[in-house]
């Protein structure tokens, strides 16, 4: 392979990481992922170690490097793209401090305060979200009213992908997709503001930002020491990456105005790109990745993270399975849909709707099994999908298919139940890493071998396939999703109860 020839994508979700090596046409040769840890000190906060990000990074780019055969100059750029909001913070040494993922709740107090007293709809004016729990800037602020001493030492705030960026670089930039994704940015004109901080109670916390680049724009080299502890080659060009969400939707071919992209990860992503900045308050918020390209963004952390919880606290119990998620979509697939199947609200990690929102069955009996629990919440993550869609829907923003990616695009039942919950064809890619792939793209773009970020979505992200709703069961899951939507406000005051009786104690 000839210098110049391949494209490294990263993907950093909020404990895994994967390197993936394309050519320019977007075939996949090779990749690699590592699995990192999470760990909870205290009830809704979820922390990481950014040192054993950064040493997973390190080791999949050197595996994909030596599992292709590629030489280090093969690669003529790097991207990364990496999972919004959470908090990456860097001390005056450039050492990591403690990094909170996107999952945290510990800000959920904070972000009401925020949002209290025409606050909040002024932020949202400014940036086209009110402030919320794992939101970087309210995390920030939480930091500085409860842990002083913390925010004293910090030097730099931005996100995960612009950590791996800084241990490639040595450079402190973040990208616009993902600081407009976390509300750091005055939109639209995709800038840092000091009303906007001053309104998060961070008035003094402007030096803390990093330098702003666009997704495809060079953000620096590979330094020597990154060569050395990759593989790579020391000077290959790194690119400002992307908001893991629109990186998706980039390597699912999702690059034109109207067209839609649903991610179904750890949270559950509903997007569609416009070319006008949307406005409507009803939206929970907004990503600028390019000139007059922008992602109206319906999401929370109500998707495939119930998966992954009952797959690690239910089925593997701590001891290895060869493919668990195979296992319980074999589950799903024995169970004939029913009405009296039972219930599940995905809301392990809380809700859009409010944090205090918590996951539960409902409507067991004797005679279900194993594999009605499992479809109980496969529906349940898509009826959530769902809820966001229309929301998106009334805020006059329509599309009539839409691309599914993340790993719920690799199940055998999603794609079709998403398709028929949402009553519209679903297709999913032929590229699996649609998040290292977007990322791939932005690098491609930034070496110049694409245009444009459309033009290296076209080039690279591969034929789809689709899956047509089935009318009968369209009609099932309508009235199934109205009993859901019931449930989920009858349990509402209970919820409160319970999280009133939680502060308490």
């Amino acid at each position: 392979m000839a210098d110049g020839d391949l494209l490294l994508g990263l993907d950093a979700g909020n404990t895994v990481i994967k390197a993936v090596l394309f050519d320019r046409d977007g075939n996949q040769l090779a990749a690699s992922r590592r699995d990192g840890s999470a760990h909870s000190p205290a009830p809704g906060h979820v922390e990481r170690d950014a040192g054993e990000l950064w040493a997973n990074a390190a080791a999949v780019i050197r595996e994909v490097l030596e599992g292709s055969g590629a030489a280090p100059g093969a690669v003529a750029a790097i991207g990364c793209a990496g999972h919004g909001n959470g908090l990456y913070l860097l001390d005056r040494a450039g050492e990591p401090l403690p990094a909170i993922t996107s999952l945290d709740m510990r800000a959920a107090g904070l972000a009401a305060e925020l949002a209290a007293d025409g606050n909040g709809g002024r932020l949202k004016e400014i940036c086209r979200q009110a402030p919320w729990p794992s939101q970087t800037p309210t995390l920030l602020a939480w930091l500085r009213r409860h842990a002083p001493e913390l925010y004293g030492r910090a030097a730099t705030a931005f996100l995960c992908k612009d950590f791996v960026t800084f241990r490639l670089t040595g450079r402190r930039v973040s990208d616009i997709s993902d600081m407009s994704g976390a509300g750091f940015l005055r939109l639209p004109e995709g800038r840092y503001d000091a009303e906007l901080m001053a309104g998060y109670g961070l008035a003094d916390a402007l030096p803390l930002l990093p330098d702003l680049v666009g997704p495809a724009e060079i953000a620096g080299t590979v330094t020597a020491e990154a060569a050395a502890a990759t593989g790579l080659a020391a000077g290959t060009p790194v690119v400002g990456g992307l908001f893991d969400v629109v990186a998706s939707a980039l390597g699912s071919g999702i690059a034109a105005p109207g067209e839609a992209s649903i991610i179904a990860g750890t949270w559950s992503i509903n997007q569609v790109i416009t070319d006008s900045l949307p406005a409507d308050p009803l939206l929970f918020m907004v990503s600028a990745f390019a000139p007059d390209r922008f992602m109206a963004i319906e999401s929370s952390a109500t998707s495939a993270a119930n998966l992954e919880w009952y797959v690690r606290e239910l089925v593997e119990r701590g001891a290895h399975h060869p493919d668990p998620f195979a296992a319980c979509g074999r589950l799903v697939e024995a169970v004939a849909p029913a009405p009296d199947d039972p219930y599940f609200h995905p809301f392990l990690y809380g809700s859009g709707q409010g944090a205090f929102m918590r996951a539960g069955f409902y409507g067991l009996a004797g005679w279900h099994g194993e594999g009605h629990l499992l479809r109980a919440l496969f529906e349940g993550v898509a009826f959530e999908h769902r809820r966001h869609v229309e929301v998106l829907r009334q805020a006059g923003i329509a599309f009539d298919t839409a691309a599914l990616s993340g790993g719920g695009a690799r199940s055998t039942v999603w794609p079709q139940m998403f398709a028929d919950v949402l009553g519209i064809p679903i297709t999913t890619g032929a590229r699996p890493e649609t998040g290292a792939l977007g990322a791939a793209i932005a690098a491609g773009t930034g070496a110049g071998l694409f245009p444009d970020l459309a033009a290296g979505a076209q080039a690279m992200a591969g034929p789809r396939t689709a899956f047509a709703p089935d009318p009968a069961m369209a009609v099932h899951y309508g009235d199934r999703y109205q009993t859901f939507a019931m449930l989920t406000e009858a349990m509402r005051p209970l919820w409160q109860r319970m999280e009133a009786a939680r502060q308490t104690a």
